[in-house]
């Protein structure tokens, strides 16, 4: 049986770790490496960061920050931001990551998802969909160009095809705003492909977090529960389990 991920996603920037509300508005989190070792103490079961600082002003990635972060990391590391070619690839997964994710070389490169699938292996790529709802309809959004007419469900497809591992899911509306899942969003993929998805945007509480994997999520993404509310990685587990929802390793500390 699937068992369900708790994954907080951070972004990166100015060497700090930071938390937006649709992409923008930032709000420190901390440092990286305290953070990830924060994160391990409480039961999180993989950690994707971000690079925007590569990503939105094509700078080199900072592997430098990415092996700090993975020295103090014992659970799977995803780093996207960045990442053009399959050089990069090697430096993130050298510098200690597990996985790499690939947005917007994803969209203009098909061919690189397959390549660099072949190389490194499906469960090394993830590739990262940004989602707005405009006039009523989901499109594709993406951070340098913008509102596309490009359907999200149908690129998801398309990257399955060539080779993705995982599809990390961000609506951009729900992200930062503390409201919940986009759950009309995750309900159009349901089903609908054979790798898993990891929603992103929204979770506040643990509630969330249930609705989004009845309504089709493998996993759920999160930062700002995580920093600015009284729960905690394993609170959500313990509210997936009570609701009858596999997940990973959960610890009852009252019983420790």
């Amino acid at each position: 049986m699937l068992k369900h991920r708790i994954i907080p996603c951070v972004l990166l920037k100015d060497w700090q770790l930071v938390k937006s509300i649709g992409f923008d508005s930032f709000r420190t989190i901390g440092h990286p490496t305290s953070t990830a070792r924060i994160y391990n103490a409480r039961n999180v079961d993989e950690l994707i960061v971000l690079d925007i600082d590569a990503s939105l002003n094509d700078e080199e990635i900072n592997t430098e920050i990415i092996t700090d972060i993975a020295n103090e990391c014992f659970m799977p590391l995803t780093i996207g931001g960045g990442i053009r070619t399959i050089d990069d690839i090697y430096n993130v997964l050298n510098a200690g990551a597990d996985k790499i994710s690939i947005n917007s070389k994803a969209l203009d490169d098909l061919d690189f998802i397959k390549k660099a699938s072949s190389i490194f292996g499906s469960q090394c790529v993830v590739c990262s969909i940004d989602v707005k709802k405009i006039d009523n309809k989901y499109i594709v959004y993406n951070k340098k160009i913008g509102a596309t007419n490009i359907d999200p469900l149908s690129l998801a497809k398309l990257y399955q095809d060539y080779g993705a591992g995982e599809i990390l899911l961000t609506s951009i509306d729900s992200e930062g705003s503390t409201k919940g899942y986009d759950i009309e969003l995750i309900k159009l993929f349901k089903d609908k492909l054979e790798i898993p998805i990891i929603l992103n945007g929204g979770m506040a509480e643990p509630a969330h977090a249930v609705e989004a994997i009845k309504n089709g999520a493998d996993a759920v993404s999160a930062a700002y529960i995580f920093h600015f509310s009284k729960y905690t990685p394993n609170d959500i587990k313990k509210e997936l389990l009570i609701n009858n929802i596999s997940t990973r390793r959960y610890i009852d500390y009252k019983i420790l």
